[in-house]
């Protein structure tokens, strides 16, 4: 894979970063719900700092501050540097700490997070690997945790994970007093099962809106299924 990712509004250089761009990331930043009332915005395992540029393109027009945190000394070092080659660098921080001891000044509106998701799997020989893989710092209690103690009243937290992770998830999520509000399935193709799913949490227990994606479609654009167009066409530069 290349070093350098180009997206419509910024580039992503990865040499350094544990984890590289991946549709996972792409997914979740270009689905996360975001409103005029979301003034900061905390991204967890920032990794390259993908998903909070996202953020901040989305937000741009009404400036919501981002901040990206993560335990990685290299991907914090790269993410430093794709931020301050974007658009937004007065508005995007990065930040080199495990979530569950950052301590800001002030609470967030809206998290978000492509978290570790293996709990029992091999791990790999990278040690950053492993860590932006593997639930070995971040489990989903602690993430949920962190979530509780980092957002407003009426904040929310959007994740993306392996749909065989939601159950987890979820049950981590509840015991912390946050609940699924809206979820969509991912599948690469029509006739195969949910590889992933993006979930919305938040402080209140609504009924969950359910909904569900396909990705790659021959009769799409470039073999893309058109939903999936929408939802990424204002990243990628293919669309």
């Amino acid at each position: 894979m290349s070093a350098d990712f180009r997206f419509k509004q910024f580039n992503i250089t990865q040499r350094l970063s544990a984890m590289k761009v991946g549709t996972d990331g792409v997914l979740l930043g270009a689905w996360a719900r975001v409103e005029p009332t979301q003034r900061r915005i905390l991204d967890v395992g920032c990794g390259t700092g993908l998903v909070a540029l996202m953020m901040a393109q989305r937000t741009a027009e009404w400036s919501a501050q981002v901040v990206g945190v993560d335990v990685d000394s290299p991907s914090v070092a790269e993410a430093t540097v794709n931020v301050a080659h974007s658009p937004w660098a007065n508005r995007v921080e990065v930040v080199e700490c495990p979530v569950q001891e950052y301590a800001p000044t002030a609470l967030f509106d809206h998290i978000v997070s492509n978290p570790p998701y293996f709990v029992d799997s091999l791990l790999s020989p990278d040690t950053a690997r492993t860590n932006a893989r593997h639930t070995t710092t971040l489990t989903f209690e602690a993430l949920a945790h962190s979530a509780a103690r980092l957002l407003t009243e009426e904040g929310v937290l959007s994740l993306v994970l392996p749909a065989d992770a939601v159950s987890a998830m979820v049950l981590a999520a509840a015991r912390c007093g946050l609940f699924l509000t809206r979820r969509m399935d991912v599948r690469s193709k029509a006739t195969s099962a949910p590889i992933r799913s993006l979930l919305e949490f938040g402080r209140k227990a609504l009924p969950t809106e359910h909904s569900a994606l396909v990705i790659h479609s021959p009769e799409g654009h470039l073999g893309y299924s058109p939903e999936y167009v929408a939802l990424t066409r204002d990243f990628y530069l293919k669309f």
